[in-house]
């Protein structure tokens, strides 16, 4: 990834994500990264909006995978041993092994099993969410971007197809609506 240079300083000079990274690395989690909007949020706040404020973060999403148990309570394992950890934070941790098993019902979509949780990642409703971290055992940062870090670090907030309909697209942009939290972001229609 050419522009991982770019990003890594932006996280890493975050006391506040670098400790997500951490809380993440130490429940010792399989395939985990934390990505999608707090990612989001930490890079379009200091680049386009008035400087990040982690009580801005609505939630910080968890990708894993753990092909061994597929049940809802596997979640909500990882989910209470994050908040054993750091109760401070709303986490919302996904096995994306098993996201096949409830993604229809909630978007009324059949969706093929995920290999691993960057294959998740690449799922993800814009292609600036796409993207995730976790720290290595050597202490850096490893980055999952599947469609590139462009429209992350460009302020660009445009759809990715790969699961979200043009309608779910249409209500997430107007519930999150990005031009008011980050006026340079460029919005692409849907």
């Amino acid at each position: 990834m050419k522009r991982a240079d770019e990003l890594v300083p932006i996280l890493t000079g975050c006391e506040w994500f670098m400790d997500r990274l951490r809380d993440i690395a130490a429940v010792e989690v399989p395939d985990s990264w934390i990505g999608a909007g707090a990612i989001r949020d930490l890079v379009w706040d200091e680049r386009f909006g008035d400087g990040f404020d982690p009580e801005n973060v609505r939630d910080v999403d968890v990708a894993f995978f753990d092909a061994r148990d597929l049940t809802a309570e596997r979640d909500a394992h990882v989910e209470d041993a994050l908040l054993a950890r750091n109760p401070t934070v709303r986490w919302d941790a996904k096995n994306q092994a098993r996201v096949h098993v409830w993604y229809p019902e909630r978007f009324g979509v059949e969706v093929e099993p995920l290999q691993s949780a960057a294959d998740g990642i690449a799922t993800w409703p814009e292609y600036a969410t796409c993207v995730g971290a976790r720290l290595t055992p050597g202490g850096t940062i490893e980055l999952a971007a599947p469609h590139g870090l462009d429209d992350l670090l460009d302020g660009v907030w445009r759809c990715n197809p790969v699961r979200v309909t043009s309608d779910e697209y249409g209500r997430r942009l107007e519930r999150k609506n990005p031009a008011t939290r980050w006026p340079g972001v460029r919005i692409v229609a849907g």
